[in-house]
């Protein structure tokens, strides 16, 4: 590996472009999910459907392009089709011939005869792939959180401090710490302590409400990493995860720098989402719906890019009094057909159909699903392909609810084909 800085250490703005150029991201998308219940039950967590129309690892990977990184691998592992196909059919339009790519980076027990037994594992398992494609930088990310981050001014950030690395994290109050790795930094930013999930988490220097957690995005360089990572192997007692174990020596050892994540326009703490739970995945889907979000889909400047099979424009019919279709407050892609029926502030994935009468309320509804005449749905997730049949009531009675469906800690409804006693045709 090349050693020495790619561009000066007090680098101005201009210069970020050559970083990014020099920076391989991998991109780790092998979770499981399973606090998703039935959402994950066919898929990996990064290929559930958000926001209408995209996955969730449309988000790094769009940061990625969208910050001027085109180099990046999928690490993938658990129940992957669905992932797979979907960065086959729309993540294949960079350039090889101009160096850019997308590789996915399945489990093949390259190294040894195991799976991915840790994200510093997996990883190492790919480390020949790394020395191949000679980057200065590493940036490892996690593939399933929602955000938009310009990774250009992580990599500027670690130049500028000479960091070996530089761990994106968030401001989190510190009644919620114990959730999260949380950094102990001095006035500098440099990380002196790590603690994870800890009671009594350390704050901030100039702010004791706030202590400063990690995102799971981490740059390194790239010298660095292969040599922590072949030494992090060799230790038979370790869990070879990031943040139990990489991160805390590091710390020890080398220069190891917490860079905030904040609105570049306003300098308070951005929008960031682990939509892990089946309420949190469901609240994230709710607040796209707002007149003004935090997460603003329509930006051309920051635009997510995914993978959309062609379909006709949505489509509202019938228009008698009690008999209209109407969508207030909501969001619906392409190819839905709300025929007589009442959608509010609800999420349509394509190809939803909704019959007559029916009312939707707060429903997040994800592809190919069918709501019969006369249905009743509030607070809920629709999982793909379901066909709820006429008259059908969700997210009223709790307790008849829980007799045929999974009920969240919050209250929210998750459906899908296996509790309507349904084939399950194809989870996309």
């Amino acid at each position: 590996m090349r050693s020495g800085s790619a561009v000066p250490l007090h680098a101005p703005q201009r210069y970020v472009s050559a970083l990014t150029r020099d920076t391989l991201a991998l991109i780790l998308a092998g979770g499981r999910g399973s606090r998703l219940g039935g959402l994950t039950r066919e898929r990996a967590k990064p290929a559930t459907p958000f926001g209408g129309n995209m996955r969730i690892i449309d988000f790094p990977l769009s940061n990625c392009v969208n910050s001027g990184i085109r180099r990046i691998g999928v690490l993938t592992q658990y129940k992957a089709h669905s992932l797979i196909r979907h960065l086959s059919q729309g993540w294949g339009f960079l350039r090889g011939e101009l160096g850019e790519f997308v590789e996915l980076l399945p489990a093949q027990q390259r190294t040894d005869g195991s799976w991915y037994e840790g994200t510093a594992d997996a990883v190492y398992q790919n480390i020949d792939i790394i020395l191949a494609h000679d980057p200065q930088f590493v940036l490892v990310l996690g593939g399933d959180h929602v955000y938009k981050m310009d990774y250009g001014s992580l990599l500027a950030s670690h130049v500028e401090t000479a960091a070996d690395i530089t761990v994106g994290c968030m401001e989190v109050p510190v009644a919620e710490a114990s959730a999260f790795g949380i950094m102990n930094i001095d006035e500098d930013g440099r990380v002196r302590a790590f603690q994870e999930k800890p009671e009594q988490a350390a704050t901030i220097p100039d702010n004791p409400e706030l202590a400063l957690a990690s995102m799971g995005i981490y740059v390194f360089n790239a010298d660095y990493l292969i040599d922590v990572l072949q030494r992090d192997a060799a230790n038979s007692h370790s869990g070879h995860d990031f943040g139990h174990d990489i991160l805390p020596l590091a710390v020890r050892e080398h220069r190891v720098f917490a860079q905030p994540f904040r609105d570049p326009q306003t300098g308070k703490r951005a929008y960031w989402r682990d939509v892990g739970t089946i309420d949190s995945y469901w609240t994230a889907n709710q607040e796209l719906i707002g007149v003004l979000p935090e997460l603003n889909l329509f930006d051309r400047k920051w635009p997510i890019w995914t993978y959309k099979a062609q379909g006709p424009p949505a489509k509202f019919v019938l228009d008698s009094d009690g008999r209209r279709g109407i969508a207030m407050e909501s969001m619906v892609a392409e190819g839905c057909i709300v025929s007589g029926a009442l959608i509010r502030h609800s999420v349509l994935f394509n190809n939803v159909r909704v019959e007559e009468f029916s009312t939707l309320e707060r429903a997040v509804v994800l592809p190919d699903v069918v709501i019969g005449p006369r249905c009743r749905i509030s607070r809920a997730v629709i999982e793909t392909g379901c066909v709820l049949e006429p008259g059908t009531v969700i997210g009223e009675d709790p307790q008849a609810d829980r007799q045929r469906f999974e009920v969240s800690a919050g209250g929210i409804v998750l459906v899908t084909p296996e509790m309507l006693d349904q084939q399950v045709k194809d989870i996309l």
